[in-house]
């Protein structure tokens, strides 16, 4: 993004731009930002803000590399130790190359208590990591008292602990506190009364809240709303108050309400004030003391720092009491007086020279989202602290002797100081099968090498993807790492085996698609192995952990379902830009994709046009055969009929289906009930006029014609593109006349698609003489019986996918009279394009990676933390993860998902053996055997009880190399008349050497 045009490179920031849109966007590439401290934390936060696209960013750090660097800095590699560089200039290149747009310098000069501070007033935001609290004060409050305030931000990552905390100065305005698109209401009544209610359409909640505003449009009747803003009161989930409507005219139908997004002001104190009273988001409910806890000790290192001129010592208990003393003191300063707890301070005391490099990711990403509303105003900033602790990671190595932690020269001493040495060389010897390479993926990778995952002998990582393979031995040259491109699905069972899947210590998906992350969750539960899994929108994220024998699964809860559109909404009655987005996306598919593939088809069943007519009227009913022949006469032979063809269409959409639609319902056409068929949400449609002069019209015909030449393989040049001939052929088309039908209207909400079209007798007819009049003018060659299908593309802009499905789009809207959409927002839609930002991946990869650790070193149940964050508003809720649930058979035997009951057969064991070996190994008899969709065994229905002496060999079919069948069984309900007894999933092996 050039700062001097204002021009945003799409190619770079799309799914970026979805999140902060284009004015913050602008914004952010005017400002200037300071960040000190290049250590683990101050790169985690230098990486996001040049990711999302700064001005300048001036990195300052008076440090030299040392070997402790490369656990925690992923820029920074042995030879800069070796040089003794200094941290900021041996990362400078690195994060420049993160994007061109971003001019980046580094600067290490002093910054003490007697440096002049003046120089900070060229920034708009000031970020200090590694700095001392005395220091922090000091820079604080230079910022806080400039005009404007210049935005003071301070963040820490110490051993188990982190901290974070902002201050934009006494007024901070905020444009936009969510992000969220601006909620419209459809309405179906309002009252004239003091104060007048509006109830919204049957079954569509409004999601409102009280102090909100509207504003009204299309209202019918009560129409002086129209055009003003109220602030309404919730009243109920379908109806809110909006003020005295009982001097407005009668409300007769229609309208919606549009929520107004209004301007915010915060307050921030200064960091001094709030050291005694500190405001602190509270992430973990559970715990809602921790952050003020957390706080007490963080204060208490640092004062310890300054006491003693040096951190605490690792494990050291002497340090560990001192600091306490600390604490206590401090305790009474603050004027709540919250309680200490003794063991985080203790283990601070033990960690604070170490450091957690997926705890700086997590902190970093949100630390960086707040430097993006600092220099924006886009979202909702953090007030004031946010404290996050480790403590549950660090409680059960209590047991550990103190040795473990201490450093021993290598790489990753520093989380050597924070998990200990056994822990250390658990990641080591790790197999991770990671699936997903986008950007939560790769943020994995570069959390896993500074961790050391897989870097033991024979072990190692297996990412999708060979880019992110190389980026990652950047990090960490150690790590052994595999790269596979292939799908994760049922079709890929040959790469990803059972087998495959039991040589891997842990799975972790970072997958957008939730039906790939439900089927690995599956193979997980089947080879019992734990499962990370996470995922982000825009600002939103989650992280999951799945344990075997403690948790649930993925697949334990299910989403809502996303909301269909009704087939008759996308076919005649859109309401929303959504429902014309959702209509030219399918046209798209079923003019350049869906028919050329069925075309293709049927001409490889049947290899010539004079066999097809042939058997046609000998009376043959060929499957297909009247759309093939049709689309066979009307194929476009050059650039002209494929114009002519694009022209001939907009009719068709754009004017005839109007006219259609106002046939066969007149604008007065009323219901039984005496209500007018036309009204919210239903919306009139008026024929559009064909104007070549209108920029909308225009791109339709050549996005249309493009296309159209692309699928029959026509040949153009950019002669054929320019607009003199486009002209000369749209205004010479014959458009056929509009003719109306008595096909009858679709306008049931629940009927879906219909799978086949009947085709009439006088249709066959047509076919026969299209066919023979084709052949006849030898238009039926081998070249004609092919076409090229179009895959929808959307990341390619010189396609003109896109172009076609905006432009088709914005003329259906138009025809409807609803508000169109631009090419961006077009774009997301038809695309169904997740948002995202490297704020949100950043941070949810380093509480994933956090989990990991515990993952390994086989910690109970309730040390597992789930999370969901928002970084807009901002939250982050941590929870403990859904224990397992065990069901109950019946006579004390029960199962959880995590149990498999397996049986040992050999080559002639029957069906029925296998049920009598059930019931001698587990003491209950199953009456149901199913494998996958397939049933093997269900006793009412006709012909299963012989299938008792088939052997199973016989029944299951199995492929030579199979080695055991998963089946599942159900058992007899204890009371007639009720459902089956669902059973475990049983693993059959089909010979017994096998055990």
């Amino acid at each position: 993004m050039a700062a001097d045009s204002m021009e945003i490179d799409d190619a770079l920031y799309s799914r970026q731009r979805y999140v902060l849109g284009d004015t913050a966007m602008q914004k952010m590439a005017q400002s200037h930002v300071f960040l000190s401290g290049v250590g683990g934390l101050g790169v985690e936060i230098a990486k996001n803000i040049i990711l999302a696209g700064v001005k300048a960013l001036t990195v300052h750090d008076t440090k030299q590399c040392t070997k402790w660097d490369l656990g925690i800095n992923f820029f920074i590699h042995e030879d800069d130790i070796v040089s003794q560089r200094n941290r900021a200039e041996a990362t400078l290149h690195h994060i420049a190359e993160l994007n061109p747009y971003v001019h980046v310098a580094a600067s290490t000069m002093p910054l003490d208590e007697s440096t002049d501070l003046s120089f900070l007033k060229q920034y708009q935001c000031v970020i200090l990591t590694e700095v001392s609290l005395s220091l922090q004060k000091k820079i604080n409050d230079f910022c806080h008292a400039q005009q404007p305030p210049i935005k003071f931000i301070s963040a820490d990552v110490y051993g188990i602990c982190s901290r974070l905390f902002c201050d934009f100065g006494d007024e901070f305005e905020v444009l936009d506190t969510t992000g969220e698109e601006p909620k419209e209401i459809f309405i179906s009544n309002i009252t004239q009364s003091n104060p007048g209610i509006v109830t919204c359409l049957e079954n569509h909640p409004h999601r409102l809240e009280t102090g909100q505003f509207l504003t009204f449009r299309e209202v019918n009747g009560m129409s002086c709303l129209n055009g003003s803003t109220h602030q309404i009161t919730v009243v109920s989930p379908y109806s809110f108050s909006i003020g005295n409507t009982s001097d407005m005219e009668p409300y007769l139908h229609g309208g919606i309400a549009v929520q107004v997004k209004t301007p915010k002001m915060f307050c921030f104190e200064r960091l001094e004030k709030q050291l005694t009273n500190p405001t602190c988001l509270v992430a973990d409910f559970i715990k809602p003391e921790a952050p003020l806890q957390t706080h007490i000790a963080m204060l208490a290192l640092n004062h310890f720092e300054e006491k003693f001129g040096r951190m605490p010592n690792i494990g050291c208990h002497q340090d560990a009491e001192e600091m306490l003393k600390i604490a206590m003191s401090l305790s009474e300063t603050l004027e709540n007086k919250p309680q200490v707890n003794g063991d985080i301070v203790k283990w601070l005391s033990r960690t604070a020279q170490g450091f957690l490099a997926p705890l700086a990711a997590a902190v970093g990403g949100v630390a960086s989202q707040e430097v993006l509303k600092a220099v924006t105003g886009k979202f909702s900033p953090l007030q004031q602290w946010l404290y996050i602790d480790m403590l549950d990671m660090v409680t059960p190595l209590e047991k550990m002797g103190s040795e473990e932690f201490l450093p021993r020269g290598d790489r990753y001493d520093a989380l050597r100081a924070c998990i200990g040495e056994s822990l250390c060389q658990k990641l080591h010897d790790l197999n991770v099968f990671l699936v997903g390479c986008g950007a939560i993926g790769c943020e994995m990778l570069k959390n896993f090498a500074l961790l050391g995952v897989g870097t033991g002998q024979d072990k190692g990582m297996k990412p999708k993807s060979y880019t992110a393979a190389e980026a990652t031995l950047n990090i960490n040259p150690c790590l052994k790492i595999d790269s596979y491109i292939n799908k994760v699905c049922p079709a890929t069972e040959n790469t990803y085996s059972d087998e495959f899947y039991t040589r891997q210590d842990v799975i972790v998906t970072a997958l957008d698609n939730v039906e790939a992350r439900r089927y690995i969750d599956s193979r997980c539960v089947a080879n019992l192995r734990p499962l990370l899994d996470s995922g982000t929108m825009g600002t939103k994220g989650h992280t999951e952990v799945v344990v075997p024998h403690l948790t649930e699964s993925y697949n334990s809860h299910r989403d809502p379902p996303e909301e269909e559109i009704p087939f008759c909404t996308l076919k005649s009655f859109p309401a929303a830009i959504e429902h014309t987005i959702q209509w030219a996306r399918d046209k798209f598919e079923s003019l350049f994709s869906h028919k050329p593939s069925l075309f293709n088809k049927f001409w490889q069943t049947y290899p010539s046009a004079e066999e097809v007519l042939q058997r046609i009227k000998s009376g043959e009913s060929l499957e297909g055969c009247f759309h093939v022949i049709k689309t066979l006469s009307r194929r476009p032979r050059n650039w002209t009929q494929c114009v002519e063809l694009a022209r001939v269409k907009f009719e068709k959409y754009f004017s005839h289906k109007a006219l259609q639609l106002l046939h066969s319902f007149p604008l007065d056409t009323r219901l039984k009930d005496g209500s007018l068929f036309w009204q919210s949400p239903k919306r009139p449609p008026f024929p559009v006029k064909f104007d070549f002069n209108d920029p909308l019209h225009y791109d339709f015909i050549v996005s249309a014609a493009k296309l159209f030449a692309t699928v029959y393989c026509v040949p153009f040049t950019e002669q054929d593109l320019s607009e003199e001939t486009i002209l000369k052929i749209t205004s010479s088309v014959k458009v056929p006349e509009f003719r109306p039908s008595n096909k009858v209207v679709q306008t049931d909400e629940t009927a879906r698609k219909p799978d086949h079209i009947p085709v009439s007798s006088e249709d066959e007819r047509n076919a026969i003489f299209q066919l023979e009049k084709s052949i006849l003018s030898n238009e039926a060659l081998q070249n004609d019986l092919q076409m090229k299908p179009i895959s929808f593309e959307k990341d390619d802009d010189s396609n003109g996918h896109i172009d076609f499905i905006t432009a088709a789009s914005n003329l259906r809207a138009k025809m409807y009279n609803i508000e169109p959409a631009d090419r961006f927002k077009t774009k997301r839609i038809a695309g169904k394009i997740i948002p995202a930002i490297a704020t949100a991946t950043a941070a949810v990869s380093g509480l994933v990676a956090l989990e990991l650790i515990k993952v390994v070193g086989g910690y109970p149940a309730d040390a597992y933390k789930n999370c969901f964050l928002n970084l807009a508003i901002p939250i982050m809720v941590f929870t403990e993860t859904a224990k397992v649930r065990r069901t109950e058979i019946r006579n004390g035997i029960s199962f959880t998902i995590w149990d498999r009951w397996t049986i040992y057969g050999k080559e002639d064991f029957t069906l029925l053996d296998f049920i009598n070996a059930v019931r001698e190994k587990y003491g209950i008899e199953p009456t149901m055997v199913v494998q996958g969709v397939k049933m093997l065994y269900v006793p009412v229905m006709p012909g299963h009880i012989k299938r008792l002496k088939l052997t199973m060999q016989k029944l299951v079919k199995p492929s030579a190399d199979k080695k055991y069948v998963d089946l599942t069984v159900s058992f007899a309900p204890e009371t007639d008349g009720d459902e089956d007894l669902p059973g475990p999933p049983v693993r059959y092996y089909f010979v017994q050497e096998d055990n």
